[in-house]
């Protein structure tokens, strides 16, 4: 038994660094991207800046949500601290569907009137982001499989390398051929990719926030088995 404790002592350690490292190195390439999209005028950059800045907040509510998991509930707080990571979705999806708004006026702004970039520029710095988001889901691959939190992170982050991957793709495309729409174009495909994986967020936070039945729950399952215990008159 003391030895089983000892090994989720070490996996909760090795899991906190790792989600410390993945959110300090996309925080710290959310910045340069960001800097390099408004310097060369990219919406492909900006919008991608914008979608690596979800992954810094879907990264601090999992280690959030797999930190308070671990909390043990107060006379004050009697279902522990387990609902604030609800909120904090509802307004993590909130903010980013703002995001995805202001996104999508731009690059539309941009099609109309398309604008030159530097497609070398794109495609370096979206690759740098592939290397940051392909590390960041290796981080957290030989534990995704043990809790569904961290499996949520590594998908998250494995999706977002492939992103930043059509970036890439763009940036090259942008630099031998000169159409400059395609920039705006990649910036409205990331909108719709934040929208997708968003609304799911933004589903399941309300639901929960309301305190309704979590998706995949099967209330006459629940039911019986309650009934099958010995003692249980009725639920």
């Amino acid at each position: 038994m003391a030895h089983e404790h000892h090994h989720h002592d070490h996996t909760v350690t090795s899991l906190n660094k790792a989600f410390i490292l993945g959110i300090a190195l996309n925080v710290a390439f959310v910045v340069v991207e960001f800097a390099v999209g408004l310097y060369y005028g990219s919406m492909g950059l900006l919008s991608d800046a914008g979608h690596n800045l979800s992954d810094v907040a879907s990264l601090l509510l999992a280690m959030l949500a797999f930190r308070l998991a671990q909390a043990h509930a107060t006379p004050r707080y009697t279902y522990g601290y387990k609902k604030s990571t609800v909120l904090i979705s509802l307004l993590n999806s909130v903010i980013l569907l703002v995001a995805v708004g202001v996104i999508v006026a731009e690059s539309v702004g941009r099609m109309l009137h398309p604008a030159p970039v530097e497609g070398g520029a794109i495609a370096w710095t979206a690759g740098v982001g592939v290397v940051i988001n392909g590390f960041t889901a290796w981080l957290f691959m030989k534990d995704k499989d043990k809790d569904l939190n961290v499996k949520g992170a590594y998908l998250h982050m494995a999706a977002d390398a492939l992103v930043s991957v059509g970036v890439v793709v763009s940036g090259i495309v942008i630099a031998h051929t000169g159409w400059y729409i395609i920039d705006p174009i990649i910036g409205l495909l990331i909108a719709i990719v934040i929208i997708v994986s968003t609304w799911g967020l933004l589903r399941d936070s309300i639901r929960l926030s309301l305190d309704g039945v979590p998706a995949g729950t099967d209330i006459d399952k629940v039911e019986k088995t309650i009934h099958s215990v010995e003692g249980v008159e009725g639920v």
